[in-house]
């Protein structure tokens, strides 16, 4: 490809009025050139009025950048967005200054019921209505309901503030004007991580300051997160996952095999590269966020894996929904139910269909049956045992996938089954790998990067933070070129924008 073919494919025809109207068939990405372009300019205005003295206008710009930019991702439910925001703060603050236990526990459940009736409307009513006409054999129109994007994420942040103020665990935030700067932050804003409250409003009212080495380690993250999204993930996924899932049956059993292992790795380089690149952002604007990703599949059990995945939701579903059911208070079978309950309603999260219900149910089961045996199961802690027990999660998180990603029961029974049907056949899988040659070096390349020691990666990120600015400039420019060289269409969303 020329140089003038990627300008092309870089800018189009620049129709500049088209980049301030949301375009449902073009939403504004992370990982597109044109949010690129419109942060580097929001950044400089940003930086520019870092001053205390301009608090409350870097307050201001920041909550209408945040606004435009839901807009350009997900259309007008900003409105919603801000509606939720303004009602939680001020009836949080209510409830906060309110001494008498009572009129503090009904104007909590108000806020939760309010914020879950908001999510479950646009998330939950079609599945209803669906259930109900299968059970009782009905007739109801579906709704035209278009879900907002990222309300499962900010609906979550808005719960934990009214909760963590219930439980005076944090003080209020000191204006509504505050709070709607916390939930409407742009880099976590449609696709998570969930941020606490008591975590990020503290760090308004620092001044703003970023040293060298954090500029260093934001830049890392976020070309970090370019490459698993734009080159792994996209990639695999649109040259040969989507093909597979879409139509088991038409591909052998060894294919099915592989569309399963690399949506594996699909979904992980697409999620926690999202979660690099928002991480990253903040860092750069002068908020720090915790992980959100420890390399899940090095995990030895699916109880530490969810220690490593979406580290931001299942510590949130465990602190609002685990506790709250009693946790661990209430005797061994209650924790058993508790656990399995809070997985199962963290798969409901995920998407209305009982697909979701499955996925969430199978590592409730697990994560049960993991909990009753280690009592009385002492697995020996030794190189092969790790080995051992690293695959078998793996495995299990793999099987549950199928379900994540496959369209419908069937489709997900298909792919199963016809995996089942595998035989040893090198040959005919040394001819598909052949031609899905590109494929199959991008899902080998991100297990690889993806297994790699702690240490080596760290030294990995010392060395870059090392390295001159204009050397920097050039590995940014390279991976530009690799994520245009492996694009086959437009900058894909994101897996989680859906949830």
């Amino acid at each position: 490809m020329y140089f003038p073919d990627y300008i092309t494919k870089l800018f189009g025809d620049l129709d500049v009025a088209s980049w301030f109207v949301y375009d449902p068939n073009h939403p504004l990405l992370f990982n597109s050139p044109l949010f690129l372009g419109l942060f580097f300019i929001f950044y400089i205005i940003y930086v520019g009025v870092r001053s205390q003295n301009f608090e409350l206008f870097r307050k201001i710009y920041l909550i209408v950048f945040s606004l435009f930019f839901y807009y350009k991702a997900g259309g007008n439910y900003y409105i919603l967005l801000v509606i939720c925001a303004v009602v939680t703060h001020l009836l949080s603050k209510k409830m906060y200054e309110i001494e008498r236990q009572t009129s503090r526990k009904l104007l909590l459940a108000l806020i939760v019921i309010a914020n879950l009736g908001m999510l479950s409307y646009y998330k939950y009513t079609n599945f209803l209505i669906d259930n109900i006409n299968a059970i009782f054999h009905g007739d109801l129109s579906f709704q035209n309901i278009i879900l907002p994007i990222g309300i499962s994420f900010f609906v979550f942040e808005a719960i934990s503030y009214a909760v963590d103020l219930y439980r005076k665990q944090m003080e209020p935030a000191k204006s509504t004007l505050d709070f709607c700067f916390y939930i409407s932050f742009f880099p976590k804003l449609v696709a998570g991580p969930i941020i606490r409250a008591k975590d990020f409003l503290p760090q308004m009212y620092k001044k703003l300051h970023l040293t060298r080495e954090e500029a260093s380690s934001a830049i890392f993250l976020i070309l970090i997160g370019l490459i698993k999204k734009a080159v792994i993930s996209d990639y695999i996924s649109t040259n040969f996952v989507d093909r597979v899932f879409d139509s088991p049956m038409s591909y052998t059993a060894f294919e099915n095999l592989m569309a399963v292992y690399g949506y594996t790795l699909q979904i992980y380089c697409d999620f926690s590269g999202y979660s690099d690149m928002a991480i990253g952002l903040s860092l750069l604007m002068g908020f720090k966020i915790p992980p959100n990703f420890l390399t899940p599949y090095k995990s030895q059990s699916i109880t530490e894996f969810w220690r490593r995945w979406h580290i931001s939701l299942s510590s949130w579903l465990r602190d609002y929904l685990y506790i709250s059911l009693g946790g661990n208070r209430k005797g061994k079978i209650r924790t058993y139910v508790n656990l399995f309950l809070t997985m199962l309603i963290g798969g409901l999260w995920h998407g209305a269909s009982w697909k979701f219900v499955m996925w969430g149910g199978l590592h409730g089961g697990i994560l049960v049956v993991e909990r009753f045996f280690k009592q009385f199961v002492k697995v020996p802690d030794n190189r092969l045992t790790r080995i051992v027990c690293i695959l078998l999660t793996f495995h299990f998180v793999a099987f549950c996938w199928i379900f994540f990603r496959a369209g419908s029961f069937e489709l997900a029974a298909d792919v199963i089954s016809n995996i089942g049907n595998l035989t040893f056949a090198p040959d005919e899988w040394l001819v598909i790998i052949e031609g899905y040659k590109n494929v199959f070096i991008l899902i080998a390349i991100g297990y690889i990067l993806h297994f790699l020691p702690e240490k080596f990666v760290n030294s990995v990120k010392a060395g870059f933070n090392n390295t001159p600015l204009l050397l920097k400039a050039g590995l940014a420019g390279l991976i530009f070129w690799l994520i245009f060289a492996t694009m086959s269409s437009g900058p894909q969303p994101f897996i989680y924008f859906q949830f």
